[in-house]
C-alpha cells in the first residue's frame, strides 16, 4: 500500500529450542496508531526487537521496508537514525541522573567538547512541554513517579526526531490518570504526524486509542482489522489471541467452603518512614478453607502493606494486633515464621522480589521449599530437578526446560514460577498480590483456574487485585479497604463494582 510507513514480511526469528516468530507480517498505515495484541509470549515483543535492530539483521528471516526503503539494521542506532525509536516495558532511564542529562544521554548537546548546560535545560524544557510534563529538567529522575518517567522516555524519543514511536506495554505499570494521559498523549503524537505502534495486553485502552489491530498468536499473525470498516469487537480480539472463545472469561467453579483456618483481629500497622502514620488502622478479616477471598481499595488504601506486615512483618512498625490459625494465636513476626505457620504472600513485583530473574526455573521453584528436599545439609538435585519438572507440567509453563532463565519467560510464565514456589512450601493460606497484572487474558484464565484449583484442594486464598471485574468474577467474598480501614465486606451474590466502589471511598468524602 502506498500510505504503509512500514511493512515486515515473512519474519522469522529462532532462539536455542523455540521458534518465537514464524512468517510474521505486519503493515502499519502513516500517520496511524497501530496496536500489537497476543498472549504473552505470542512474539509481540521479539517482532520490535528484529524492528527496530536489538535483533540486527541477519539474525532473522523476513524484509522490512520502511518508507518505501528495504532496511537492514545492524542495531538499534541504525533504526533510531532513520526515525524509528523503541520504548520498552523495563525503562531505560538511570535514576541518578537529571530529567535533561537522561534526554541527551548518548546525544549530548556540546560546545568545543564541553556539554552546553544552558542549551540542554532549554532544550529539555521544550521537549517536556511537547509532552505535558511540568517538572524541572534539573529533577534527578528517581524523584519523580513511574507515570512521569514514562513522559520522559517519549520525550526522549523525540528528541531524536521520531518518524515511528514504538511502545511495549506503556501503561502496564501505571494508574489509571496516567495512562489516560499517556493515551491523550498519543492521539497528539498522530495529529502531528507521528506513527505510533503500541503493545499493549489492555483492550479498552486500545478500543480507546487504535486505529488498526494486528493479533499475533504463537508467533504467527492471526490477522489485521480496521477499528473503523471492521466488525471489531473485544471478544473478536479474545478469541484470536487464545485460539478459543472466551465467553467467559473466569472458569466455572462451585466453592466448597470449610471452617475458618486464618482470623486477622484488630490488626494495626504504622508506616516505617513517616513517624506516626497508620498504614493499617484495627483490621479484621477472616478466610475458610477453600475459600476465595477479595481485597479491594483504592491506591494507598493499604492492601498490600496489610499483606506484608501480616507475611512475617515485611512492613511496617509498631504492628499490634492477633493472627489466629485453627482456632490458636501464631506468631509471624518473621518471614520464616510465616512460612512455618502454613502462610505464602505472591508480592506484586514479581520481577524484583518474587523472582530471580537470572536464575533457572527450578532454582527459583525450589528457593523457598529447599529443606524438603536437603538431606544433611546437601540439596537433592535429582529430586529438585523432578519437583520442577512436575510444576512446569502441570502449571504448563511454557520453557523447553526448567534450566531455561526465568527473565527470559513471558510474563504469565514468570509468574506461574512465582506459584509454584510457594505452592511447593504447601501452605494452608495463600495470599495472591495483583495476581495477574501485566499479563494477558489468556494467561489470566490460566491463574485463575490454578487460583481455583488451590481452593479446592482445601486452601484458603486471599486476592488483591486493583481489578473490580476480577475480583467479582472470581471471590466467593470480597473486603474492600480505605485509607487503611476495612470498611464494607459483601459476599459474591451481592457485589457489584457500584456497591465495592461504595465502600472503598466511604471516610475519603
Amino acid at each position: 500500500m502506498a500510505d504503509d510507513i512500514l511493512r515486515m514480511r515473512g519474519i522469522t526469528k529462532t532462539f536455542p529450542g523455540v521458534k518465537a516468530l514464524q512468517d510474521v507480517a505486519l503493515s502499519v498505515r502513516r500517520g496511524e496508531i497501530h496496536a500489537i495484541c497476543g498472549e504473552n509470549g505470542a512474539g509481540k515483543s521479539t517482532l520490535m526487537k528484529v524492528l527496530s535492530g536489538v535483533y540486527p539483521h541477519g539474525s532473522y528471516d523476513g524484509e522490512i521496508t520502511f518508507d518505501g526503503e528495504p532496511c537492514a539494521f545492524s542495531g538499534i542506532h541504525d533504526s533510531e537514525r532513520r526515525g524509528i525509536v523503541i520504548i520498552h516495558q523495563e525503562l531505560a532511564l538511570c535514576p541518578q541522573l537529571s530529567i535533561a542529562e537522561n534526554l541527551f544521554l548518548g546525544n549530548e548537546l556540546a560546545h568545543r567538547g564541553l556539554i552546553d548546560w544552558n542549551r540542554t535545560n532549554h532544550a529539555a524544557a521544550e521537549l517536556l512541554e511537547r509532552v505535558g510534563l511540568r517538572e524541572n529538567p534539573t529533577t534527578p529522575v528517581l524523584d519523580i513517579g513511574v507515570g512521569k518517567q514514562q513522559l520522559v522516555e517519549i520525550a526522549k524519543a523525540l528528541s531524536k526526531e521520531v518518524r515511528l514511536l514504538i511502545l511495549d506495554e506503556p501503561t502496564a505499570a501505571l494508574n489509571d490518570e496516567d495512562s489516560a494521559h499517556l493515551l491523550d498523549l498519543l492521539r497528539e503524537l498522530r495529529e502531528q504526524g507521528i506513527t505510533c505502534v503500541i503493545i499493549s495486553h489492555k483492550l479498552n485502552e486500545i478500543a480507546a486509542v487504535a486505529d488498526s489491530i494486528t493479533i499475533l498468536r504463537d508467533g504467527r499473525t492471526i490477522e489485521t482489522l480496521d477499528m473503523v470498516t471492521d466488525d471489531v469487537t473485544e471478544a473478536r480480539i479474545i478469541s484470536g489471541m487464545v485460539g478459543r472463545d472466551l465467553s467467559d472469561r473466569f472458569p466455572p467453579h462451585e466453592p466448597n467452603i470449610g471452617e475458618e483456618v486464618l482470623r486477622i483481629e484488630d490488626w494495626t500497622v504504622h508506616s516505617p518512614t513517616q513517624r506516626g502514620r497508620v498504614v493499617v488502622s484495627g483490621a479484621n478479616l477472616v478466610l475458610r478453607r477453600g475459600e476465595i477471598v477479595g481485597l479491594a481499595g483504592l491506591m494507598g488504601a493499604g492492601r498490600t502493606e496489610l499483606a506484608m506486615s501480616v507475611f512475617g512483618r515485611s512492613y511496617g512498625t509498631d504492628i499490634s494486633g492477633r493472627v489466629v490459625k485453627d482456632g490458636r494465636e501464631i506468631d509471624v513476626r518473621t518471614v520464616r515464621d510465616a512460612i512455618r505457620n502454613g502462610i505464602a504472600y505472591v508480592t506484586e513485583d514479581r520481577k524484583r522480589y518474587g523472582l530471580n530473574l537470572i536464575e533457572d526455573i527450578k532454582r527459583n521453584i525450589s528457593a523457598v521449599g529447599l529443606s524438603k528436599l536437603a538431606k544433611r545439609g546437601w540439596v537433592h538435585e535429582n529430586e529438585e530437578q523432578r519437583v520442577a519438572e512436575d510444576f512446569r507440567r502441570s502449571m504448563n509453563i511454557k520453557a523447553p526446560g526448567v534450566a531455561t532463565t526465568t527473565g527470559t519467560l513471558s510474563g504469565g510464565n514468570q509468574q506461574k514460577v512465582v506459584l509454584s514456589k510457594w505452592i511447593f512450601t504447601d501452605p494452608d493460606v495463600l495470599i495472591l498480590d495483583e495476581p495477574t497484572r501485566g499479563i494477558d487474558v489468556g494467561a489470566k484464565y490460566e491463574i485463575y483456574t490454578i487460583i481455583n484449583k488451590l481452593a479446592d484442594e482445601g486452601k484458603a486464598v486471599l486476592v488483591i487485585s486493583s481489578e473490580l471485574p476480577e475480583l467479582l468474577g472470581l471471590c466467593d467474598r470480597v473486603y474492600a479497604l480505605s485509607a487503611g480501614r476495612i470498611t464494607g465486606e459483601v459476599d459474591r451474590a451481592d457485589a457489584t463494582q457500584e456497591r465495592l466502589m461504595h465502600f472503598m471511598t466511604k471516610g475519603q468524602e
